[in-house]
Parts: structure tokens; C-alpha cells; sequence
């Protein structure tokens, strides 16, 4: 019997995957545009607007670098995670769970400590208090109600995410070039190329720090592995054949398949057709995600450089952002400042939506997969949304400030996960694809470049906040 290209995939922990063709790559690149931006625009937050400003304004311009070095390995691992989906219509994380049963839920549990504070919206609400005034903890519950409501009622959850994503996406870059013309001073713009010249490594700041804005540059942690879920819901390649998350009040669920996956042969057409979809995924993501978090880094960063640099006692929290918008009134004029907090309220809501969706979606799939094969995805998906939203109430509700433990957890955790990961999509890639669409050996040097980069940071990162984190145990 003649082997086929199913024969490579692992099936002691899930069924084989089915032969089917590759569909055709549609012809134009702007139908498949969507993931990339969903995913800068949920990056557009803790990177964008907190942490590389916050940098910029200790120690000026010359962090720059690593935003580059963060979303250029993001950007090889984002491919390495579409690579798997679009050959097969799985997830990275059912590729994972092949090896071994539980990495899916090693994984969902990660993301889910990695974002168990609701600190998006509650950051979205003290910038809405800044506006209108208020508590800042009511406007944070309702937010993480209408976050909840929003996905709930959706037809399509993906669709509703792409346009949310997208108007917070054109909101942030025209408000940048707002910017440009009326607040970055030109000793900013003469500064900029120390980021180059000049390069700096600020460990005064702390590892935990310097990780945080090496993995939040662009996306990071959990949100990388949800490409995955994305793109098969916006139909790449084999995805096409995997039904999508509706809501259970006002979508209609879509017929599903059984719960193997699919491979093509790779015979000339499909190979023709792969060739296509590898191009148009490389430049979706290329252009919709590492350009735009980039070009929104350094602006943001100049931005503050411009207006905050050298000011002492800056707080790295949102509680910057008041001071920035309170310089901005005094240097450009009120309009600006109220409208920096305006745009920076709503993209951290955006944000606060695509962390809620991309948790519950990457622990309904693992759920679904691995554990509830008779279950509806979609069901599992917005019981999930709803426990995150209590959850993230009952703690704002109960007065907790947000714990040591939770910012070294969210430190930690981002990098942990892309180093275990970063080893996992090479094995999977190299090991179960067939030989004509495996990564190649530039590709490879890409993850083995992202395992030694998170891997050293979160050993550096744990070992330095070791004796903090035991202080606070004690």
C-alpha cells in the first residue's frame, strides 16, 4: 500500500487526519487580510501605549531595537503557527496535543494566569475616568459585561472581532499621524537614530520589565498560537473545511466535521496552490502586523520622548498615560490631550476584547479536542467568555489591587510560553508535514533563535524576581 501524506501524523492521542485537495488561494491578497490586523490590534496595548513609551521616557530612544528584534521573531514564529493550520485546518495546539495529550491544556492553562487580571478594561476604564470622571471599577464591570455581551451576540464571533479590530487599528494610526504633524518636537526626530547608533540595554529597569516589552512587542505569549484559530476562521487554505465560532443566541451552527484534520498530497496543483497561499500569508502578516506595531511603537515612543522625558516619579501603569495627556493639553492644547485619551480608552477596550476571545478560544479548542470530542466548540467558547467576564468582576468587585504575584506570573509567562512553544512548532513542522512545505533552514534558525531569546530571558527574569515572589508567598 502506498503511504500517504496522513501517514506522518501521530494518532495515539487523536484520530488521523483525511486526504483532501488544498482549495484555490483567492486571487486578490485583500481578501484574505484580517488576522494580521486582529493581532496588531490586540498587541496595540501593554507594548504600543505603556510599556515602549514608558521606556522612552526613562531612558529615551534607545530601546528601539528590541521592538525590531521582538517582531521580526514574532512575526517567523506567527508563520511557523499559520504554516501548520494552513496545511492541515488544525490548530498549533491540537498539532501539539498529537505528542502528547495535554500540551493544549499546559498551554490554555498558561494563557489563562497570563491573563487572569482584567487589567485591559480596567485600564480602558481609568482613561474613561480621566474623560468623564467616576470609579473607575463600576466602568471596568461594565466594560467586561459589554465585552461579554458583544461576543455573545455576534452572528460570526470572528467577523465581529476583525471589524472591532479594525476601526481601533485606523482610530490609533490616524491618530498618529495627528500626531506627527502637532506633537512629536523635532529634537525627538533628531534623537531617533540612537536607537540605531546607540543601542542600549537598561537593566535598571528590571528583566521583568525588558521581557515584558520583548514579548508584548506586536502580540506575545497566547496570542501568537491563536494565528491559528484566526486564519482558519477567515478560511486560509485548509481551514476552509473547519466550521466557525457562532454565537449560540443569533448565529447558526455550521455543520460540523468530524474532529480529524486534513492534509493535501503533495502532488504539482496543490503544491501550485501552496506556493500562492505561503506568499499571501508571509505578506498579510508582514505588512498588517509587523509593520503596523513597528511603525506604532516608535511613533508612541517618540511621542512620549516628546513630552514626558526626564519628568520623575512616572508610574509604569496606565496611571503615565494621565501624565502624558496632561502634558500634551499643556504643549499642544486640550483638544489633543482629551483626544490621546480617548483613542488610548478605546484601544485598550479593543484589546481587553481580543484578550477575552483569544483565551477562551485557544481553551474551547483544546476542550473541544482533546476532552469534549461530542460537545459544541462554540458553546464551550462562550461558557468560557462568560467565566472569564465573572471572574475578572468578582476580583474587581472585591477590591483586589492587582498582586506581585500576578505582574511577575504576567512577566514570566508570555516567555515561558513562546520558548516552549518555539521547540513544539519546530518538532511538529519538520516531524508530521509533508517534505515539500516543511520550513526550511533559515526558518529553522528563526525558532531556534526564539528558543534561546525567551529561554534566557525567562530564566533571567525568574531568577531575578525569585526573592520578590518568595517575599510576597511569605
Amino acid at each position: 500500500m502506498t503511504p500517504t501524506a496522513a501517514d506522518r501524523f501521530p494518532t495515539r492521542h487523536l484520530p488521523g487526519v483525511t486526504v483532501r485537495e488544498l482549495p484555490p488561494p483567492p486571487r486578490s491578497a485583500w481578501s484574505i487580510i484580517g488576522p494580521g490586523v486582529i493581532a496588531a490590534g490586540v498587541g496595540l496595548a501593554s507594548g504600543e501605549f505603556i510599556l515602549y513609551p514608558y521606556i522612552a521616557s526613562q531612558v529615551g530612544l534607545v530601546f528601539l531595537w528590541a521592538a525590531a528584534i521582538g517582531i521580526v521573531t514574532q512575526w517567523f514564529i506567527n508563520m511557523e503557527i499559520e504554516r501548520y493550520t494552513l496545511a492541515t485546518g488544525e490548530t498549533a495546539l491540537t498539532g501539539f496535543s498529537r505528542f502528547w495529550r495535554h500540551w493544549g491544556l499546559v498551554f490554555a492553562i498558561m494563557v489563562y494566569f497570563a491573563n487572569l487580571w482584567p487589567g485591559w478594561a480596567t485600564s480602558s476604564a481609568t482613561m474613561l475616568t480621566y474623560l468623564f470622571g467616576g470609579d473607575a471599577t463600576w466602568i471596568a464591570v461594565g466594560l467586561l459585561l459589554l465585552i461579554g455581551a458583544t461576543l455573545t451576540l455576534a452572528p460570526v464571533v470572528y467577523t465581529a472581532l476583525e471589524r472591532v479590530e479594525f476601526v481601533k487599528v485606523g482610530l490609533v494610526l490616524l491618530f498618529i499621524v495627528v500626531a506627527v504633524l502637532f506633537a512629536i518636537s523635532a529634537e525627538a526626530w533628531g534623537d531617533l537614530p540612537t536607537a540605531v547608533t546607540a543601542p542600549e540595554f537598561p537593566t535598571e529597569l528590571g528583566f521583568a520589565l525588558m521581557l515584558s516589552a520583548l514579548v508584548f512587542a506586536g502580540a506575545g505569549g497566547g496570542q501568537n498560537l491563536v494565528q491559528s484559530n484566526w486564519i482558519r476562521d477567515k478560511g486560509y487554505g485548509m481551514g476552509r473545511y473547519v466550521p466557525r465560532l457562532v454565537s449560540p443566541v443569533t448565529g447558526r451552527e455550521e455543520a460540523a466535521p468530524d474532529s480529524r484534520g486534513f492534509v493535501f498530497e503533495p502532488t504539482e496543483e496543490n503544491l501550485t496552490r501552496w506556493r500562492r497561499w505561503w506568499r499571501l500569508a508571509n505578506r498579510e502578516q508582514a505588512v498588517t502586523f509587523a509593520l503596523i506595531s513597528f511603525v506604532t511603537i516608535v511613533l508612541t515612543s517618540l511621542l512620549a520622548y516628546s513630552t514626558v522625558y526626564g519628568v520623575p516619579g512616572l508610574a509604569n501603569s496606565v496611571d503615565f498615560l494621565r501624565v502624558e495627556g496632561e502634558r500634551l493639553n499643556e504643549t499642544v492644547g486640550s483638544w489633543f490631550g482629551t483626544l490621546f485619551w480617548v483613542i488610548g480608552a478605546l484601544s485598550l477596550f479593543a484589546a481587553a476584547m481580543g484578550i477575552v476571545d483569544y483565551t477562551s478560544r485557544l481553551a474551547a479548542d483544546v476542550l473541544k479536542t482533546a476532552y469534549l470530542p461530542r460537545f459544541s466548540e462554540s458553546r464551550i467558547y462562550f461558557a468560557l467568555v462568560w467565566g472569564l467576564v465573572g471572574l475578572g468582576c468578582a476580583i474587581l468587585l472585591a477590591g483586589f489591587d492587582q498582586p506581585l504575584i500576578l505582574l511577575v506570573i504576567s512577566a514570566c509567562v508570555g516567555g515561558l510560553m513562546m520558548f516552549f512553544y518555539s521547540i513544539l512548532l519546530l518538532v511538529l513542522n519538520r516531524r508530521v508535514l509533508p517534505d515539500q512545505i516543511r520550513p526550511r533552514s533559515y526558518r529553522v534558525v528563526a525558532l531556534v533563535w526564539a528558543v534561546l531569546l525567551f529561554g534566557v530571558f525567562s530564566a533571567l527574569t525568574l531568577w531575578q524576581q525569585g526573592d520578590r515572589l518568595l517575599d510576597w508567598l511569605r
